[in-house]
């Protein structure tokens, strides 16, 4: 749904060109550092990629899905870095409060996390749940007019930058499954609350990851998530069905940049007198990263217009995740390959995406996940016939 073409290709011109002239020249400076440029950061927020799908009433661009996965194929051309930072502004760290939270919460939070003046975070993953999100242990205990939540939450996105964080935490012992999870908005500065050091990744760095402590965390009871204990799970699986979606969209970004980069050097690079691209075999990789790409950015574009037309998609974001992450795993393989032992060499883009893109396939999800979330959703449509 592109409520406005004109006004929507300038952003897209705008992204496309920022991507091209300021991001992609400071990938190495960002691997190296493991941070991301203050000056780039102050960019990001002048052009309002905080902000991109946050409601405009609220200060941020109200993109429609279509819009979002759109300027994401534009923005993950550039290390995945640019866009992590950003991304959970954009995603995990506000969309449980957009869609569940009380008009209060939305006016306190929302404005700034358009901004970036907030950077969000959204803390569910811990030591012991991952996918099994609703065996979480993080307590949430009623004291009066506040919780206190006591736990652990590990590989937090953004963690060591956020000043909010969305938490879910167990507020009914008595339960062992996800109906006694609620979700919590908790700012950084709150007493008890600590961020352990930065985690040592395979790639992506510039995207950091940390643990979250929390240590008799006091948490005031409106910032329960919709003001209603209980439906922290539900919150939580609306979030991954968008966000699952959305990296969908980085996926097919990141794919085409790599591919962009095996294509060039296909084309330079010369072995027996020729352009290495003309030789059939390596044509074969080019061809099948190609059809897979233009696949993953079809399926990926039909799953977002759905949702914007307000169609339920947990099955289809969750085809769209599994297929695009495995896709742009394979993509990357394949331009390690066509560039040979330069592609094993740091010096060349294709080596550092290889490494980054492998997280695709872990996150919001495992693909196991999304092949039981898909197969599931399958037998519920089959027994409604």
């Amino acid at each position: 749904m592109i409520r406005d073409p004109e006004s929507f290709n300038i952003l897209l011109d705008t992204v496309e060109r920022f991507v091209r002239e300021r991001l992609i020249p400071r990938e190495a400076e960002v691997a190296e550092t493991d941070a991301i440029p203050a000056d780039v950061l102050d960019e990001m927020r002048r052009m309002g990629l905080f902000g991109l799908t946050i409601p405009e009433q609220y200060g941020g661009l109200g993109l429609t899905m279509e819009e979002e996965v759109r300027v994401a194929f534009a923005w993950c051309k550039a290390s995945p870095a640019f866009r992590s930072i950003a991304g959970t502004n954009n995603g995990i760290g506000s969309v449980g409060i957009v869609l569940d939270g009380t008009e209060a919460q939305k006016n306190e939070y929302l404005p700034r996390l358009a901004s970036g003046e907030l950077i969000g975070s959204f803390a569910l993953t811990e030591p012991g749940s991952g996918s099994d999100a609703g065996s979480l242990t993080t307590s949430a205990r009623r004291e009066g007019d506040h919780y206190v939540i006591n736990g652990a939450k590990r590989y937090i996105t953004n963690a060591p930058q956020a000043g909010l964080f969305t938490v879910m935490a167990r507020t009914d012992p008595s339960t062992k499954d996800a109906s006694g999870v609620s979700a919590f908005i908790v700012e950084r500065d709150t007493p008890g609350l600590t961020i352990g050091k930065p985690d040592r990744k395979m790639g992506q760095r510039g995207a950091q990851t940390a643990d979250v402590i929390f240590d008799n965390v006091r948490v005031p009871a409106e910032n329960i998530i919709g003001g209603v204990e209980g439906r922290g799970f539900k919150t939580a699986m609306k979030v991954l069905d968008k966000a699952r979606l959305h990296i969908a969209a980085v996926c097919v970004g990141a794919a085409a940049r790599i591919l962009d980069e095996a294509l060039r050097y296909a084309a330079e690079r010369r072995q027996f007198d020729h352009a290495i691209g003309e030789f059939q075999l390596v044509q074969a990789m080019l061809a099948d990263s190609q059809t897979e790409l233009y696949a993953a950015k079809s399926m990926t574009l039909d799953a977002a217009k759905k949702r914007d037309d307000g169609e339920p998609i947990t099955m289809e974001a969750a085809c769209c995740k599994l297929f695009a992450s495995e896709m742009v795993g394979r993509v990357a393989d394949r331009a390690v390959q066509i560039h040979g032992g330069a592609g094993y060499m740091q010096d060349y883009a294709v080596e550092r995406f290889y490494r980054d893109v492998r997280l695709f396939r872990l996150y919001e999800g495992t693909s196991q996940i999304q092949q039981l979330v898909i197969a599931r959703n399958m037998l519920k449509q089959a027994r409604r016939k």
